[in-house]
């Protein structure tokens, strides 16, 4: 089912920003671990230009989903998502279309893109819809070549690490705009 090709050879990474390629970060926030029986209840995502040292955020994605079941205590412990928050949000068919226009033409960034993809992918299957197939950059792989001696590379982590804020993590807007700026220092980090 995972059709999306994850960009293995990281040195093409300098030719994609030298082309001013829009780049599409994005995070989910499931109910848990199992895609054929989890959903996914938030979609963040911020799509963005990024330049030598710096970044042009071009627009953010931000939706809450109700997955039609009652949260799992620990979904709501890690994410601080409420079943009251997703109460009358949109079901995550009804949310697909406006995700794919969002980052149509656009290359994929996920911190464990694997765990993501697999989760939209199973929603968009469910939904009818066709699967993802744009380039995807996978930030753990990324920084696990670019820092070897690290030992940890989640994105709390590198977030840590790098003296990036984190102002909601486990929230997937902020988890995708901190994997933004991994991407950002971990390219800088490779150039050098």
């Amino acid at each position: 089912m995972l059709q999306t090709k994850l960009l293995k050879d990281y040195k093409r990474l300098p030719r994609l920003l030298a082309d001013e390629t829009v780049f599409c970060v994005f995070d989910t926030e499931t109910t848990g671990l199992d895609s054929r029986s989890d959903r996914v209840i938030e979609i963040g995502a911020v799509k963005c230009i990024l330049r030598q040292d710096s970044v042009e955020i071009l627009e953010t994605f931000d939706q809450l989903i109700n997955p039609g079941i009652p949260l799992p205590s620990v979904c709501m412990e890690v994410s601080h998502i409420t079943d009251d928050m997703v109460a009358g949000k949109p079901a995550i068919a009804d949310v697909l279309p406006d995700f794919l226009r969002f980052i149509d033409g656009t290359v994929l960034v996920a911190h464990n893109a694997p765990f993501d993809l697999k989760f939209m992918n199973a929603e968009l299957s469910r939904a009818g819809l066709p699967v993802l197939s744009n380039l995807t950059v996978d930030t753990l792989q990324l920084s696990r070549q670019v820092y070897p001696a690290n030992g940890h590379w989640n994105l709390q982590f590198l977030a840590k690490q790098f003296s990036i804020d984190v102002q909601a993590a486990h929230r997937a807007c902020d988890d995708a705009r901190v994997c933004m700026e991994v991407l950002l220092r971990c390219i800088k980090d490779m150039k050098a």
